[in-house]
């Protein structure tokens, strides 16, 4: 139920869990994703819970503002979904001690403080390779939020894994600083069709680069957060679907068992969290069944995208020859790999 402000004391009854979303549900990507998660909670845990959602609240202030009141009206575990809000969870945490709170995508916790976020990264190998076969003009173009560490990660996955196929392929990323803006995201897409790119992929939130990869004629693009193919039947060739449902379901459960403790979470492919969607039908069997190896590899451990040599987009090794990266490198990256073009 969308949040009614107003204090009201603790009580006994259902655990209540609040959702801060920074767009929509209906965006068809990532807040859709972690609502769907919201959902797969109330399902599993029925009258043991009891969710608030709350939309369209910005990285600012205002997220603050409704951290405090979801805390103030007796919610006791409160999930807050996009990076920017890192800061105020911590600062409203230390006022509300006995409520917890978990960060997605974030990295700042405390006691009461956790953070979970997902391998997408994973994912773009197999967007990556997909695309690394199909480009005609071997250009592809990728559309970000803002240039953190986990948009990097996912541009330098993309084109790896491109590069595997085709060692000529370029990626051209674009950063729109927002992580939603359908007009900003299309104009971004068409721009990058006027330049010979011919698939396109994207992290931010909605369909609008795909629909205008499918109103171009192009190769194709990716759904990210949720499958998008009812957008674009001819363009959307997979997704990277994001499955925060057992997550929500463990979480919650820990708290009304007093178990809940502050840490870490960053599963993968192998875990469940991030899904591969379905294949358009257009891709050659040939394809699929090279992303379903990138796939599986990255399940049983026997492939990381991330295992050296890595030359970075100047040329300079920066990963030696069977070298992986660390979890910690990954999470503090701020470089490009061969064959990105960085943005001016």
């Amino acid at each position: 139920m969308p949040l009614v402000g107003g204090r009201a004391l603790a009580q006994e009854g259902p655990l209540k869990v609040g959702f801060i979303y920074i767009g929509t549900i209906n965006d068809n990507g990532w807040n859709y994703a972690h609502n769907q998660g919201r959902l797969y909670l109330e399902e599993q845990l029925g009258d043991a819970v009891e969710t608030t959602y709350v939309e369209n609240v910005p990285e600012g202030p205002d997220c603050e503002r409704v951290l405090r009141e979801l805390a103030q009206s007796g919610h006791n575990l409160i999930l807050a979904t996009s990076f920017g809000y890192g800061d105020y969870v911590i600062k409203v945490a230390q006022q509300f001690p006995d409520v917890k709170f978990e960060h997605a995508t974030g990295y700042q916790r405390s006691e009461n403080v956790a953070t979970y976020n997902a391998r997408f990264h994973e994912g773009r190998a197999v967007c990556g390779t997909i695309a690394g076969h199909l480009s005609q003009t071997g250009k592809a173009g990728y559309i970000g939020s803002f240039p953190i560490p986990e948009v990097v990660m996912g541009i330098n996955a993309f084109a790896l894994a491109a590069r595997k196929i085709n060692p000529d392929f370029t990626l051209t990323p674009v950063f729109i600083s927002t992580w939603n803006d359908p007009a900003r995201e299309a104009d971004a897409a068409r721009a990058m069709a006027d330049q010979g790119i011919d698939v396109i992929t994207q992290h931010t939130d909605g369909p609008a680069a795909l629909q205008v990869a499918e109103e171009r004629g192009l190769v194709g693009g990716f759904g990210q957060g949720a499958d998008m193919s009812a957008f674009a039947p001819n363009a959307h060739l997979t997704a990277i679907i994001d499955n925060w449902g057992p997550h929500y379901v463990d979480a919650a459960q820990a708290v009304i068992d007093g178990t809940w403790e502050s840490g870490d979470r960053w599963p993968g492919l192998k875990e469940g969290e991030v899904v591969i969607g379905p294949y358009n039908e257009k891709i050659p069997a040939e394809v699929v069944e090279a992303a379903e190896a990138v796939k599986n590899g990255q399940i049983d451990g026997s492939f990381n995208i991330f295992t050296g040599p890595i030359n970075d987009h100047t040329g300079t090794e920066r990963v030696a020859a069977g070298v992986t990266l660390t979890d910690q490198e990954l999470l503090t990256m701020d470089w490009y790999v061969e064959g990105v073009i960085p943005p001016a």
